[in-house]
Protein backbone atom coordinates (compact mmCIF):
# COMPACT_ATOMS: atom_id res chain seq x y z
CA UNK A 1 0.00 0.00 0.00
CA UNK A 2 1.39 3.47 -1.03
CA UNK A 3 1.97 6.20 1.68
CA UNK A 4 0.11 9.36 1.02
CA UNK A 5 2.17 12.52 0.97
CA UNK A 6 2.00 16.00 0.42
CA UNK A 7 3.01 15.47 -3.12
CA UNK A 8 0.14 12.67 -3.49
CA UNK A 9 -2.40 15.28 -2.56
CA UNK A 10 -1.25 17.82 -4.84
CA UNK A 11 -1.64 15.23 -7.36
CA UNK A 12 -5.22 14.55 -7.05
CA UNK A 13 -6.20 18.20 -7.05
CA UNK A 14 -4.40 18.16 -10.12
CA UNK A 15 -6.65 14.87 -11.22
CA UNK A 16 -9.66 16.46 -9.98
CA UNK A 17 -9.83 13.63 -7.60
CA UNK A 18 -11.57 14.86 -3.80
CA UNK A 19 -9.51 14.57 -0.73
CA UNK A 20 -11.51 12.90 1.82
CA UNK A 21 -10.08 14.35 5.55
CA UNK A 22 -11.57 13.64 9.23
CA UNK A 23 -9.80 14.24 12.64
CA UNK A 24 -8.54 11.40 14.63
CA UNK A 25 -6.28 11.21 17.95
CA UNK A 26 -5.47 7.39 18.85
CA UNK A 27 -4.64 4.21 16.81
CA UNK A 28 -7.48 2.05 16.97
CA UNK A 29 -9.77 4.90 15.02
CA UNK A 30 -6.35 5.64 12.85
CA UNK A 31 -6.33 2.40 12.00
CA UNK A 32 -9.91 2.36 11.10
CA UNK A 33 -10.04 5.67 9.27
CA UNK A 34 -7.08 3.97 6.66
CA UNK A 35 -8.62 1.37 5.87
CA UNK A 36 -12.12 3.21 5.33
CA UNK A 37 -10.26 5.03 2.48
CA UNK A 38 -10.18 8.23 4.40
CA UNK A 39 -6.74 10.04 3.14
CA UNK A 40 -5.66 12.49 5.70
CA UNK A 41 -6.50 12.47 9.58
CA UNK A 42 -5.99 15.74 11.36
CA UNK A 43 -4.52 15.17 14.47
CA UNK A 44 -7.21 18.51 15.56
CA UNK A 45 -6.38 20.60 18.72
CA UNK A 46 -10.17 19.91 18.72
CA UNK A 47 -9.18 17.15 20.71
CA UNK A 48 -9.25 19.53 23.30
CA UNK A 49 -12.90 20.01 23.15
CA UNK A 50 -14.61 16.00 22.19
CA UNK A 51 -11.84 14.69 23.81
CA UNK A 52 -10.66 16.89 27.12
CA UNK A 53 -13.71 18.03 27.91
CA UNK A 54 -13.46 22.06 27.32
CA UNK A 55 -15.17 24.65 25.78
CA UNK A 56 -12.38 25.56 23.25
CA UNK A 57 -9.81 24.35 21.94
CA UNK A 58 -7.29 26.90 24.05
CA UNK A 59 -6.23 24.55 26.71
CA UNK A 60 -4.59 22.00 24.56
CA UNK A 61 -0.79 21.77 25.24
CA UNK A 62 2.09 20.67 22.74
CA UNK A 63 2.34 17.70 24.64
CA UNK A 64 -1.01 16.36 24.28
CA UNK A 65 -0.53 17.37 20.33
CA UNK A 66 2.90 15.32 21.01
CA UNK A 67 1.04 12.41 22.04
CA UNK A 68 -2.26 12.21 19.85
CA UNK A 69 -0.27 12.45 17.13
CA UNK A 70 2.26 9.52 18.07
CA UNK A 71 -0.62 7.06 18.64
CA UNK A 72 -2.22 7.89 15.19
CA UNK A 73 1.09 7.54 13.20
CA UNK A 74 1.49 4.43 14.61
CA UNK A 75 -2.17 3.36 14.00
CA UNK A 76 -2.16 3.76 9.83
CA UNK A 77 -0.15 2.55 6.76
CA UNK A 78 -1.55 4.85 4.03
CA UNK A 79 -3.31 7.86 5.57
CA UNK A 80 -1.21 11.46 5.88
CA UNK A 81 -1.80 12.90 9.34
CA UNK A 82 -1.77 16.29 10.15
CA UNK A 83 -0.52 17.70 13.21
CA UNK A 84 -2.49 20.81 14.54
CA UNK A 85 -0.14 23.57 16.51
CA UNK A 86 -1.99 24.03 19.72
CA UNK A 87 -2.66 27.54 21.21
CA UNK A 88 0.60 29.88 21.63
CA UNK A 89 2.82 27.02 20.39
CA UNK A 90 4.31 29.51 17.22
CA UNK A 91 3.83 32.90 18.25
CA UNK A 92 7.45 33.58 17.27
CA UNK A 93 8.94 31.94 13.81
CA UNK A 94 11.80 30.08 15.60
CA UNK A 95 9.30 28.56 18.35
CA UNK A 96 7.13 27.26 15.58
CA UNK A 97 10.45 25.92 14.21
CA UNK A 98 11.36 24.03 17.30
CA UNK A 99 7.48 22.86 18.07
CA UNK A 100 6.97 21.91 14.40
CA UNK A 101 10.26 19.67 14.56
CA UNK A 102 9.38 18.07 17.55
CA UNK A 103 5.43 16.88 16.35
CA UNK A 104 6.78 15.78 13.49
CA UNK A 105 9.84 14.06 15.31
CA UNK A 106 8.37 12.93 18.70
CA UNK A 107 5.18 12.61 16.88
CA UNK A 108 4.97 11.15 13.67
CA UNK A 109 3.08 14.09 11.78
CA UNK A 110 4.11 14.65 8.31
CA UNK A 111 2.51 18.19 8.33
CA UNK A 112 1.71 20.71 10.97
CA UNK A 113 -1.12 23.09 10.80
CA UNK A 114 -1.39 26.77 11.97
CA UNK A 115 -4.12 29.21 12.15
CA UNK A 116 -3.84 32.66 10.77
CA UNK A 117 -3.58 34.76 8.18
CA UNK A 118 -0.27 36.92 6.21
CA UNK A 119 1.12 37.47 9.58
CA UNK A 120 2.51 34.04 9.64
CA UNK A 121 4.09 34.62 6.16
CA UNK A 122 7.61 34.81 7.66
CA UNK A 123 7.07 31.98 9.57
CA UNK A 124 5.43 29.74 6.81
CA UNK A 125 8.84 30.41 5.05
CA UNK A 126 10.77 29.49 7.53
CA UNK A 127 9.27 25.88 8.07
CA UNK A 128 8.82 25.42 4.49
CA UNK A 129 13.03 26.15 4.26
CA UNK A 130 13.90 23.78 6.54
CA UNK A 131 11.22 20.71 5.82
CA UNK A 132 8.48 21.49 7.22
CA UNK A 133 4.93 21.38 5.19
CA UNK A 134 2.63 23.73 6.35
CA UNK A 135 -0.64 23.59 5.97
CA UNK A 136 -2.43 27.47 6.48
CA UNK A 137 -6.08 27.83 7.95
CA UNK A 138 -8.47 30.85 7.30
CA UNK A 139 -11.92 31.95 8.06
CA UNK A 140 -12.91 30.84 11.07
CA UNK A 141 -9.95 30.47 13.51
CA UNK A 142 -10.78 28.31 16.72
CA UNK A 143 -7.49 29.43 18.61
CA UNK A 144 -8.89 33.37 17.96
CA UNK A 145 -12.26 32.81 18.97
CA UNK A 146 -12.59 35.77 22.04
CA UNK A 147 -11.13 37.88 19.63
CA UNK A 148 -13.42 36.75 16.92
CA UNK A 149 -16.46 37.13 19.79
CA UNK A 150 -18.29 33.69 18.76
CA UNK A 151 -18.28 30.92 16.05
CA UNK A 152 -19.25 32.67 13.37
CA UNK A 153 -18.58 32.46 9.33
CA UNK A 154 -16.27 34.77 7.93
CA UNK A 155 -15.56 36.35 4.84
CA UNK A 156 -18.90 37.83 4.69
CA UNK A 157 -19.01 41.03 2.62
CA UNK A 158 -16.38 42.36 0.00
CA UNK A 159 -13.77 43.67 2.38
CA UNK A 160 -13.64 40.46 4.42
CA UNK A 161 -13.46 38.17 1.47
CA UNK A 162 -10.46 40.00 -0.27
CA UNK A 163 -8.82 39.98 2.96
CA UNK A 164 -9.12 36.23 2.93
CA UNK A 165 -8.08 35.99 -0.29
CA UNK A 166 -5.08 38.16 -0.49
CA UNK A 167 -4.40 35.93 2.89
CA UNK A 168 -4.38 33.16 1.24
CA UNK A 169 -2.33 33.84 -1.85
CA UNK A 170 0.35 35.60 0.54
CA UNK A 171 0.72 31.87 2.71
CA UNK A 172 0.80 29.79 -0.57
CA UNK A 173 3.69 32.29 -1.79
CA UNK A 174 5.61 31.86 1.50
CA UNK A 175 5.31 28.28 1.40
CA UNK A 176 2.12 26.69 2.44
CA UNK A 177 1.41 23.55 1.04
CA UNK A 178 -2.05 23.08 1.98
CA UNK A 179 -5.10 25.30 2.94
CA UNK A 180 -7.94 24.79 5.33
CA UNK A 181 -10.69 26.59 5.06
CA UNK A 182 -13.21 26.87 7.84
CA UNK A 183 -16.99 28.57 7.75
CA UNK A 184 -16.78 30.93 4.83
CA UNK A 185 -19.45 31.27 1.89
CA UNK A 186 -19.17 28.71 -0.39
CA UNK A 187 -18.68 30.93 -3.05
CA UNK A 188 -15.39 32.71 -1.63
CA UNK A 189 -14.26 28.85 -0.91
CA UNK A 190 -14.76 27.88 -4.85
CA UNK A 191 -12.73 31.02 -6.16
CA UNK A 192 -9.76 30.16 -3.39
CA UNK A 193 -9.81 27.09 -4.47
CA UNK A 194 -9.48 28.07 -8.16
CA UNK A 195 -6.74 30.73 -7.08
CA UNK A 196 -4.72 28.40 -5.92
CA UNK A 197 -3.29 26.23 -8.71
CA UNK A 198 -0.92 24.20 -6.89
CA UNK A 199 -2.37 23.28 -3.52
CA UNK A 200 -5.25 21.11 -2.12
CA UNK A 201 -7.45 23.24 -0.43
CA UNK A 202 -10.01 21.62 2.51
CA UNK A 203 -13.15 22.82 3.52
CA UNK A 204 -14.99 22.12 6.67
CA UNK A 205 -18.20 24.37 6.50
CA UNK A 206 -16.91 26.08 3.23
CA UNK A 207 -19.02 24.59 0.75
CA UNK A 208 -18.78 21.65 -2.35
CA UNK A 209 -16.08 23.53 -4.15
CA UNK A 210 -13.24 22.95 -2.33
CA UNK A 211 -10.69 20.27 -2.99
CA UNK A 212 -11.50 18.10 -0.26
CA UNK A 213 -13.61 17.86 3.26
CA UNK A 214 -12.61 17.30 6.97
CA UNK A 215 -15.27 16.96 9.89
CA UNK A 216 -14.47 16.23 13.72
CA UNK A 217 -14.59 12.64 13.46
CA UNK A 218 -17.11 12.74 16.52
CA UNK A 219 -19.28 15.01 14.88
CA UNK A 220 -19.76 13.36 11.77
CA UNK A 221 -20.30 9.83 14.02
CA UNK A 222 -23.36 12.45 16.08
CA UNK A 223 -21.69 11.37 19.37
CA UNK A 224 -20.31 14.64 20.11
CA UNK A 225 -23.14 16.16 21.35
CA UNK A 226 -22.79 19.70 19.82
CA UNK A 227 -23.07 18.95 15.80
CA UNK A 228 -22.82 21.87 13.29
CA UNK A 229 -24.90 23.26 11.00
CA UNK A 230 -21.68 22.05 8.09
CA UNK A 231 -21.93 18.42 9.63
CA UNK A 232 -24.08 15.17 9.01
CA UNK A 233 -24.73 12.46 11.56
CA UNK A 234 -23.05 9.43 8.76
CA UNK A 235 -23.91 6.92 11.79
CA UNK A 236 -28.02 7.22 12.07
CA UNK A 237 -28.03 5.18 8.50
CA UNK A 238 -25.64 2.77 9.20
CA UNK A 239 -25.17 -0.03 11.74
CA UNK A 240 -21.41 0.16 12.36
CA UNK A 241 -18.88 3.01 12.58
CA UNK A 242 -17.30 2.19 10.03
CA UNK A 243 -20.08 1.59 7.42
CA UNK A 244 -20.28 5.57 8.30
CA UNK A 245 -16.68 6.34 7.77
CA UNK A 246 -16.62 4.88 4.80
CA UNK A 247 -20.29 6.86 3.41
CA UNK A 248 -18.41 9.46 4.16
CA UNK A 249 -15.20 9.06 2.26
CA UNK A 250 -17.52 7.56 -0.76
CA UNK A 251 -19.48 11.00 -0.52
CA UNK A 252 -17.18 13.12 -0.54
CA UNK A 253 -15.83 11.85 -3.29
CA UNK A 254 -18.47 11.38 -5.25
CA UNK A 255 -19.02 15.49 -4.64
CA UNK A 256 -22.25 14.63 -2.41
CA UNK A 257 -21.07 15.93 0.39
CA UNK A 258 -21.20 18.67 1.56
CA UNK A 259 -24.50 19.42 0.44
CA UNK A 260 -26.68 23.05 -0.35
CA UNK A 261 -27.61 22.60 3.63
CA UNK A 262 -24.30 22.39 4.75
CA UNK A 263 -22.69 25.52 3.85
CA UNK A 264 -23.15 29.47 3.95
CA UNK A 265 -23.81 32.05 1.63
Amino acid sequence: MTKLSVASLQAMKRAGERIACLTCYDASFARLLDESGIDVLLVGDSLGMVLQGWETTLKVKLADMIYHCSHVSRGIERALVLGDMPFMSYASPSQALHNAARLMSEGGAQAVKLEGGAWLAETVRLLSERGVPVCAHLGLLPQSIHKLGGYRVQGRGAEAAAQIQEDARILKEAGAVMLVLECVPRTLAAEITAALEEIPVIGIGAGSGCDGQVLVLYDMLGISGKSPKFSKDFLASHTTIKAAIEDYARSVKAGEFPAQEHGFD
